[in-house]
């Protein structure tokens, strides 16, 4: 099912949350609402669910206005952030739950939860209550649960943030393959950009309840459409050098660097900018290359295969990945350039971009 959202503002007392949100969700996709605390994704989440009503546009399920309709008659399944299992119920109770409710028949709600059991992999689990059952186990019993009534869209919100680190990586791709099978569109909400940019077929990022962009994750990472989607996503957190750019060089702002690239005829002159590079899009040249960046040293740390080494460039600070083989060392002199992708230039006022 396709999900629309035409111009969907949520308002709490004067406090706009959510402001003016347009985006076409596909078919059949796992989507991520992505972003910081407080930005507004299970705003979002709870206004498509219908537990929040909108303060202004509205919501389409394909070709159906389901801005009024209460949560029950919108056909969407939703898993919590803390599961909400029912303590004195089974497995198998808690997974019949939604279906006992609609008065379906006993043998028949019964044969559905046992199926979606085997789905989520709880299928050996059944007679257990949830004090029983692992943080993991507890999240395939929400979701058997959440699908057992077959939603048109399935709501996830933030549902692996109780689960330890090796639960969550495991749990995450569970989340893939249950919605890979299943073939339910189904928005995931989450503030951990690794775990959007690992499962989702697209990222809705966002910030102060307006949506930064929507794309394809790999998409948000090479071609970020502002400071802020460049800065949240990636670790280590995208190199931001601050300069200024005149005639096609860059000076960093304490003015005691500069550099020549092709690129930076696109940047209006005079222009306080952000250089924005990713760590892994630097590369040692030999002395003297056009459109390098002379550096210095100021550490070298081992990684495996690679090394991080950080670097000034003037008095500006930033950390790049280097190959083994080049043998930096602290305090040695090296130039610079830049891969075909992963190096960006933003205006420091407004974050729009410019390269």
């Amino acid at each position: 099912m396709q999900v629309m959202l035409k111009g969907v503002t949520k308002k709490f007392s004067g406090v706009t949350a959510v402001n003016e949100f347009s985006v076409t969700l596909p078919d059949g996709e796992l989507i991520c609402l992505l972003g910081p605390s407080g930005c507004g994704k299970s705003t979002i989440l709870n206004m498509l669910s219908g537990i929040l009503p909108v303060s202004g546009g509205d919501i389409f399920f394909d070709d159906d206005n389901v801005t009024k309709l209460p949560p029950e008659e919108r056909g969407i399944g939703l898993v919590f952030q803390n599961y909400a299992l029912y303590p004195h119920m089974t497995v198998l109770e808690n997974i019949c739950f939604p279906l006992e409710i609609k008065k379906v028949p006993k043998e028949e709600r019964v044969a559905r939860a046992t199926k979606m059991a085997k789905l989520v992999h709880v299928d050996m689990l059944l007679n257990r209550k949830p004090k029983e059952l692992s943080g993991g186990q507890q999240q395939r019993v929400a979701i058997a649960r959440a699908l057992v009534k077959e939603p048109r869209l399935l709501l996830l919100d933030e549902p692996l943030s109780n689960l330890d680190a090796r639960l969550r990586l495991e749990m995450r791709e569970e989340i893939r393959r249950i919605q890979l099978q299943t073939q339910v569109t189904t928005i995931f909400v989450t503030h951990d950009q690794e775990e959007a940019m690992a499962i989702c077929d697209h990222i809705v990022l966002m910030k102060d309840g307006v949506m930064q962009q929507f794309d394809a994750p790999q998409q948000l990472y090479d071609n970020p459409a502002n400071q802020f989607v460049a800065n949240f996503l990636g670790a280590p957190p995208i190199n931001n050098i601050p300069g200024e750019i005149k005639n096609g060089v860059f000076t960093t702002e304490d003015g005691k660097a500069s550099m020549k690239l092709a690129a930076f005829s696109k940047v209006p002159d005079g222009k306080k900018v952000n250089l924005a590079v990713r760590s892994e899009s630097f590369v040692v040249k030999p002395a003297g290359t056009p459109e390098t960046m002379e550096c210095t040293v100021t550490g070298v740390f081992k990684t495996g295969k690679d090394e991080m080494a950080s670097f000034t460039f003037g008095d500006q600070p930033f950390r790049a990945y280097i190959d083994l083989e080049e043998g930096l060392e602290k305090d040695q002199i090296v130039s610079l350039g830049f891969k075909n992708r992963g190096v960006f230039v933003f205006d420091r006022e407004s974050g729009v971009r410019y390269v």
